[in-house]
């Protein structure tokens, strides 16, 4: 990578090899930047958690959607989901809407507050993005995001069934 500082590399520390190094470098830079990323929600709008302003940004992006398409996406409990679905509707940023073709369902959908939230987010984390990356390449920035889409693509292989023991 290009830029004024170089990357921290994956080292071998005692009798670690290079994989098992590397592999936990990632486990802790990615857990590093899901910390900062709750952080950076809770900047955004002070009651809105990291996993309700991810549930009203998909929201957003899908134009409405159900709960259990949330749940289903993300892999998340039903409860959890109504849950942040109704503290989200309490600040006043989504609301339900019956389905134009079954009335007896409810379809999200951010209400303008909602929207208005979501595009200044949006705003500031593309300033921050830009910022953090301007001394990174063009190819460097190419294979960073196409690790993450592979990395993404990969779903929840490796991950263990329940909750830990």
């Amino acid at each position: 990578m290009t830029g004024t500082q170089p990357p921290r590399e994956a080292s071998v520390t005692g009798t670690q090899p290079p994989r098992e190094a590397s592999v936990d470098v990632i486990q802790r830079e990615l857990t590093a930047f899901a910390r900062r990323a709750r952080a950076a929600a809770a900047r955004v709008h002070p009651e809105l958690p990291l996993v309700s302003y991810t549930l009203l940004a998909h929201i957003e992006e899908q134009s409405g959607c159900r709960a259990t398409d949330l749940a289903a996406h993300y892999l998340l409990d039903k409860s959890t989901v109504s849950r942040q679905v109704a503290g989200l509707e309490k600040l006043g940023l989504v609301e339900r809407r019956p389905a134009p073709d079954d009335h007896r369902v409810h379809v999200l959908h951010p209400t303008e507050a909602g929207s208005r939230i979501l595009a200044t987010a949006q705003t500031n984390r593309l300033a921050a993005y830009q910022e953090r990356l301007k001394d990174w390449s063009a190819e460097d920035l190419a294979h960073f995001a196409s690790y993450l889409l592979r990395y993404n693509a990969a779903g929840t292989s490796g991950l263990p069934e329940g909750p830990p023991r």
